[in-house]
């Protein structure tokens, strides 16, 4: 059925009235001479809706480019021989307005219609859409444009665009409308005539196809077809009228057996009452059972809110111990920079000592020289002395043959006396020399054997802790665990064994430098320095754990120190540390630089170390830049460099590890260092034993004769004071001098006391040697106390560093006890929080049941438990059961009885509304049938009226015969006048008379009907000039008296002859160029005023 109905026929009289006016009022203003031809005036408006405006065509059927062609408001003829396109315009513009291929003539798929070796064709069509009858004017605007794909598969493509070309809708619906809308009706002959369907209706000898054409012109096809369908689908419904009053009879039948039974079931009524009433006991019990649950909840949350004060305290005493934690951070941190400042003070003074030392040393270099030159003159002296004591010795033994023997003896003892005090003199000088000597060789040799005791124990110590360090690399090679300690395989194991048996919660996770892994090899230093203890560290749930694993520890760690342990409560997932974490484009934090699978282990280091904000950068200089020119990056508390130097903002610490001790990948390469370094040092051992032995020596044979030297300078002293007693009492004597022996002597005494000044000098010297050694000695040692005073300085840094970690530990320690409790206090206000969210479901519950109850009954007193009411109404249900089965379900038997009368009801009812509805059918089809009598009859009636009115135009007489039973349509012309000639068929008419009463008939045909638009393919092909020069005229005075139709001719005349006339508007297709691909068009637009 047609998606498109037809107005009601109100309406359509009104408009064939208003037509009837309009032509009526053409009579009068044509005048008499053209009192029969039904025009209408000539107005000045046009049509508004409707209307083709333009049509363009690309790649459909042979051509390539055709368009676009702006069509007139009124009259068009579209001109152009074979070929050129005429067809194809009209097939276009049935296939593009929604048309069937077949209704075209030109064949069965729209494919067809895409040109040969293209993939698509395009037809593009505007329809004027003003006025009030105007179709969604606010989106279209004054015009539709109705574009059409045509795929190489028959695929239909439609876009539905407003006047400015965006596109609206896609949707053929949107099309379908569009047409309804405007009355638009592609396969309605009236609308577009083909030359196919004109030799199909027009031509064809047959009344039956004429009278068909006649129908389908006037639509009155459709309607007849409604009708059939109406009366069709009415005797169907008598058919469903019968079957369902002979069902009414066995539902009834059905009905009445119900109600029996239905009436049998009063003997359960009591029954079911008291069942009722202990149901609503049992709404109450439930109540209150209800508010028996509620109770407990509100009262333990009560509890809970209180103990919510327990928590608060933990976090405030928490919260006291990290302020005091960081006090005495801060405390051991101004500790360290004094002592850091005390080192930066003390080396000034260092350097001055050395200095001194070092002028002390040149000082005691230039006095041993100057004795040196003393000692020299004085052997030179001593030398002259000689010489000249040997002369007078010769002289005084010429004198003493002359000279008595006691004198020659005196003075020969005085002499001997003499020369042995002086060699006991040189004799005692040398002597304290060598004393001297001997102190300074012991002492050196005392101070050089502690120094390498010191040295010798300090080696000592780092090789046993080397020897360590290889047998746990040498074990790391099948088993890394041993590379921290010996202890640690066997504590692990331990661990793995208490954690079988149950004696911990959760197992410990250590050491925690086991549990972590190195992405740079480079970095190995930097993290141990970072972490130190925390590498042997233990990380444990809760204080149980840890006192057990103490427990554990005691047995294998007995006098060595024990690895450190870290209690914090374990997590499945790593902390959030977006919002404190360093983030460098260019440095990684520690936590960057490891690789850690178990998050308790990182959680751990992040709340003991905090290495989530500390960078590690490799060059030291770098390091310095970043962390002391300028800010540090945020959240950056330090930095270690590569070979382990710590860095902070204003502070630069040293590292003394040099190489990594856990984290080294190259096993064998550290054992072979180690082995190096381990020979190295033993050689070093034996070398201070050897050295100390020496020592030991040298030391023995000081002393041995620096006691040998004093006792032979004190057998010196005494035996040089008697020599000089002796020598006095000798020289008390006297005795007469010869003359010749006065100058020498007086020469050698002069020599005599050159040299003792020369032995004072030496003396001098000496002393002040002796004085500037001692001086050397006392600023050395001043130097080396300051020295040590500094290494004691610098030492005692050592721990208080180690201190300033463990306080920065116990520091993140306080502040991961003050998290976890106020994370246990936020856990602790959820659970209180799901508790008063259960309490508030169990009240909503209590609520719900109250609700539910009081809606069954009012409140009542229940004395009973649910259980107990369950229990009889279960038993009181199952009497009911019994009996019920004995007379059947009771609720069943409402329910069948209720099923049986609601269907018996609603079946007769809609007997009844059928039977209604059939009865009023009848009368509304018996007025529609004759409505369509009547349409069909004035039709026919206004048909003869137009053709007759048309025929005299060219002086013929001619009528129609109707016969509507047998469906059948005449055509009688009498082409003569008056009564010349008699009316016959038209198939004794010539070929041109017959094609202008086929145009005179298809006119009457287009003066009763409704379309905006009508279009007609060479309506003159069978006519002589006379013939076709009168049809023309006709159809331009029906265009010229309707204005609001548009008309589109396409013939293939030359229509040199058409009046001019603004309302005609020619299209002139050039015969096609097979050597191009575009057809070019000529226009002759006639617009030039009348007269």
């Amino acid at each position: 059925m047609s998606k498109r109905k037809h107005r009601s026929s109100d309406e359509s009289n009104n408009k064939r009235a208003r037509s009837e006016q309009v032509e009526d009022d053409e009579e009068d203003i044509v005048g008499p001479s053209q009192a029969t031809l039904p025009t209408a005036p000539s107005v000045k408006t046009t049509g508004e809706v409707g209307l083709v405006e333009s049509i363009f065509l690309k790649n459909f059927m042979c051509h390539s480019l055709l368009g676009p062609f702006p069509f007139g408001d009124n009259v068009n003829f579209v001109i152009g021989n074979n070929g050129s396109g005429k067809s194809a315009i009209l097939t276009a513009l049935i296939v593009g307005l929604g048309g069937k291929a077949t209704t075209t003539n030109r064949g069965i798929s729209v494919k067809g219609f895409v040109k040969e070796g293209e993939s698509s064709a395009d037809v593009s069509i505007t329809l004027r859409n003003q006025g009030r009858e105007a179709y969604k004017f606010e989106v279209f605007g004054p015009s539709i444009i109705v574009d059409l794909r045509i795929s190489s598969e028959g695929l239909r493509t439609y876009k539905l665009k407003s006047k400015t070309g965006q596109l609206v809708s896609t949707k053929k619906e949107e099309l379908v409308s569009i047409l309804d809308h405007f009355n638009i009706q592609v396969d309605n002959p009236v609308s577009i005539l083909t030359q196919e369907m004109s030799k199909h209706f027009l031509h064809s000898k047959g009344e039956g196809d004429k009278y068909k054409f006649f129908m389908k012109a006037t639509q009155l096809e459709q309607m007849k077809d409604d009708y059939t369908y109406i009366m069709t689908t009415k005797a169907a419904t008598k058919n469903n009228i019968e079957k369902h009053e002979e069902c009414l009879e066995d539902l009834k039948h059905k009905y009445l057996e119900k109600k029996d039974k239905y009436k049998s079931l009063a003997s359960l009524d009591e029954m079911h009452s008291k069942l009722e009433a202990l149901q609503h006991q049992m709404a109450w019990a439930l109540v209150a059972e209800m508010e028996k649950e509620v109770r407990p909840l509100r009262e333990r949350i009560v509890v809970e809110e209180k103990g919510t004060i327990k928590y608060e305290q933990k976090v405030e005493e928490w919260k006291g111990k990290v302020v005091e934690a960081e006090k005495m951070y801060k405390q051991i941190h101004d500790k360290l920079e004094s002592i850091s400042q005390r080192v930066q003070q003390l080396q000034p003074q260092c350097a001055q000592l050395k200095s001194q030392a070092q002028e002390c040393s040149k000082a005691c270099k230039a006095a041993e020289a100057s004795c040196h030159r003393i000692k020299t003159n004085l052997r030179d002296l001593e030398k002259d002395k000689e010489q000249l004591t040997k002369r007078i010795d010769e002289l005084k033994h010429s004198i003493s043959q002359s000279r008595d023997a006691d004198t020659t003896e005196r003075m020969g003892r005085i002499c001997r006396l003499q020369a042995e005090l002086e060699d006991l003199s040189h004799q005692d000088s040398t002597l304290n020399q060598q004393i001297n000597q001997f102190q300074q060789v012991v002492a050196r040799c005392q101070e050089a054997q502690n120094r390498i005791e010191l040295e010798k124990k300090e080696l000592l110590k780092d090789t046993d802790i080397k020897r360590r360090a290889l047998r746990g690399l040498e074990a790391s090679r099948t088993d890394r665990i041993k590379r921290f300690g010996e202890q640690m395989p066997n504590l692990l194991a331990a661990i793995d064994e208490a954690f079988r048996k149950g004696h911990f919660r959760k197992k410990p996770v250590g050491p925690l430098g086991y549990c972590i892994r190195l992405n740079d090899p480079a970095l190995a230093v930097a993290v141990e320095s970072c972490l130190k203890a925390l590498m042997m560290a233990f990380c444990c749930d809760n204080y149980k754990d840890e006192k057990t694993l103490q427990g554990l520890m005691s047995r294998h760690y007995n006098n060595l120190k024990r690895p450190q342990i870290i209690v914090s409560e374990f997590s499945d997932s790593l902390y959030n540390i977006s919002g404190k974490a360093v983030k460098h484009p260019e440095y990684p934090t520690v936590l960057q630089a490891l690789e850690i699978e178990d998050p308790v282990v990182a959680n751990c280091l992040i709340d003991m170390r905090g290495i989530e904000t500390i960078l590690l950068i490799k060059s030291n200089r770098d390091a310095r830049q970043v962390m002391q020119q300028g800010q540090p990056p945020r959240n950056c508390r330090e930095a270690f460099t590569m070979d382990g130097d710590q860095v902070y903002a204003n502070r630069y610490y040293s590292c003394e590890q040099q190489r990594a001790q856990f984290l080294s990948r190259d096993v064998e390469e550290e054992i072979r260092h180690l082995q190096k370094e381990i020979a190295n040092q033993t050689a070093q051992v034996e070398s201070f034993q050897h050295q100390f032995k020496e020592m030991e020596g040298d030391i023995r044979q000081n002393k041995t004769l620096l006691e040998r030297a004093y006792q032979e300078s004190k057998r010196a002293q005494e035996k040089s004071r008697k020599l000089q007693r002796e020598i006095g009492d000798l020289q008390n004597v006297e005795e007469p001098q010869s003359e010749d022996l006065r100058p020498l002597e007086e020469e050698l005494q002069e020599i005599c006391e050159k040299i003792a000044v020369a032995r004072r000098e030496c003396d001098v010297a000496q002393q002040q040697a002796s004085k500037l050694k001692k001086a050397l000695e006392e600023a050395e040692m001043k130097y080396r106390q300051h020295k040590d005073i500094v290494s004691s300085v610098t030492e005692e840094a050592d721990p208080i560093k180690d201190e300033l970690s463990k306080s920065d530990q116990e520091v993140e320690k306080s502040k991961h006890h003050k998290k976890h409790y106020e994370e246990k206090r936020k856990a602790h206000l959820v659970g209180i929080q799901k508790q008063k969210a259960d309490l508030d479901i169990k009240e909503q519950e209590l609520r719900v049941a109250f609700e539910r109850a009081t809606a069954i009954c009012p409140a009542v007193a229940v004395n009973r438990t649910a259980k107990s009411l369950d229990s009889e109404i279960s038993r009181l249900k199952q009497k009911i059961n019994t009996q019920q089965n004995q007379h059947g379900d009771r609720d069943e038997i409402i329910r069948q009885y209720q099923e049986a009368l609601e269907n018996y009801k609603n079946i007769a009812l809609q007997v009844k509304n059928l039977r209604k509805f059939t009865e009023l059918l009848t009368k509304i089809m018996k007025d529609r049938h004759r409505a369509y009598e009547d349409m069909r009859m004035l039709l026919s009636v206004r048909c003869k009226y137009y053709f007759d009115s048309m025929l005299c135009q060219r002086g013929y007489t001619g009528k129609i015969t109707f016969n509507h039973q047998k469906e059948t349509l005449a055509i009688s012309v009498k082409p003569g006048e008056g009564d010349k000639a008699a009316l016959g068929d038209m198939r004794s008419l010539s070929g041109g008379e017959r094609s202008f009463s086929t145009v005179c008939f298809l006119l009457s045909l287009w003066a009763i009907g409704e379309t905006p638009f009508r279009c007609l393919d060479e309506f003159d092909v069978y006519m002589d000039m006379v013939n076709r020069r009168i049809s023309l005229d006709m159809i331009l005075k029906i265009a010229d008296g309707q204005r609001s139709r548009q008309f589109i001719f396409l013939t293939p005349q030359n229509m040199s002859s058409l009046p001019v006339n603004k309302l005609i508007r020619v299209h002139r297709l050039n015969d096609p160029d097979r050597t191009q691909t575009v057809l070019p068009f000529g226009q002759r637009n006639q617009e030039e005023a009348e007269g």
